[in-house]
């Protein structure tokens, strides 16, 4: 039995074969035939267009998605490069101020070196302005040997104010531009002197009264501390040579025998950073004297709201009608 199933298997696996070679003999011999490749070629002519579009979309859908992830790809970099341009700007925003605030530094550095005055360097942390007040809070103190009536300058030896209270480890500093601020100024061309006050005004406008009418004042001539100092004891209280501006106009009435004066302060009042307080200056009176302007300075000597020098025991003025 198994033998005659064997048999029939060979001869059906012998019949495809013959099948097979018969259909390839066919197949060659029809391809060969010229009117079957004329055929061949108009259906392929035929269908070209078809191809053709089929192509293109197939081009089109894979254009689409690459583009798509191009555009994604490009979104992500733009992203990475933006983040890093903020970074960098960020950087350079602190290294230029880190340079500019380096530059003060260093200015103040080279002004304390030049100085025949002991000094401490301060930071400003606090500003203080009303209608007519202008003071800045700095962090140094009693603690650092700063008392009251100190001398603040800031870079240029400009003269910025006057510590007028004094804590621990802070104080207080009336700028010059401050309503209640007197300094004794002498022009540095003309050589005359005039009483300058502060205006109260946030540009820290000065003005200096009192100029001799037939001095001949121009603008952008500087104006320094006088830093009067007479006889027996009666000295300024701002050292002599300070900075405290320049002329931006002159006043003069024909009928007076004095002039005032406009001056553009030295120091960058409104933006003041760091200062430099002179701790070892005597001003006001440091002896004896006999004779004077009758005043009342503090229990140190100095002279706190005034420019001008005087004496504790000169004669008063009578009060008596």
């Amino acid at each position: 039995m198994s033998a005659l199933l064997a048999t029939r298997s060979a001869r059906r696996q012998a019949a495809v074969y013959v099948a097979l070679v018969v259909a390839s003999l066919l197949l060659l011999s029809v391809s060969s035939n010229p009117f079957v490749r004329d055929l061949q070629h108009g259906v392929a002519f035929a269908f070209k267009p078809f191809q053709v579009a089929v192509d293109g979309v197939a081009s089109s859908v894979t254009s689409i998605f690459s583009t798509i992830v191009e555009i994604d790809t490009l979104r992500q970099e733009n992203e990475t490069l933006r983040a890093d341009n903020d970074r960098l700007e960020a950087e350079a925003r602190a290294a230029q101020e880190l340079r500019r605030e380096n530059e003060q530094l260093t200015a103040l550095l080279q002004l304390r070196n030049g100085l025949d005055y002991q000094t401490t360097a301060a930071a400003v942390i606090a500003r203080e302005s009303s209608d007519v007040r202008r003071t800045v809070v700095i962090d140094r103190g009693s603690d650092d040997g700063l008392k009251v009536g100190d001398i603040a300058i800031t870079t240029g030896g400009a003269l910025a104010g006057r510590i007028v209270d004094v804590g621990s480890s802070f104080a207080h500093v009336g700028l010059i531009s401050d309503s209640s601020s007197t300094v004794i100024g002498q022009l540095s061309a003309a050589g005359v002197i005039g009483k300058v006050t502060g205006t109260g005004q946030e540009r820290g406008e000065l003005v200096m009264a009192d100029v001799d009418a037939t001095a001949t004042v121009t603008v952008g001539e500087e104006v320094y501390t006088a830093g009067i100092e007479l006889s027996d004891g009666i000295r300024s209280p701002y050292p002599k040579g300070l900075l405290i501006g320049r002329v931006v106009q002159a006043v003069h009435d024909p009928n007076e025998v004095v002039q005032t004066v406009i001056l553009e302060p030295a120091a960058p009042l409104d933006r003041l950073e760091y200062l430099l307080v002179i701790t070892d200056y005597e001003g006001g009176i440091t002896g004896p004297i006999e004779t004077g302007v009758p005043c009342n300075p503090t229990d140190g000597g100095t002279l706190p709201d005034s420019d001008q020098p005087c004496a504790t025991n000169a004669p008063k003025a009578s009060t008596r009608p």
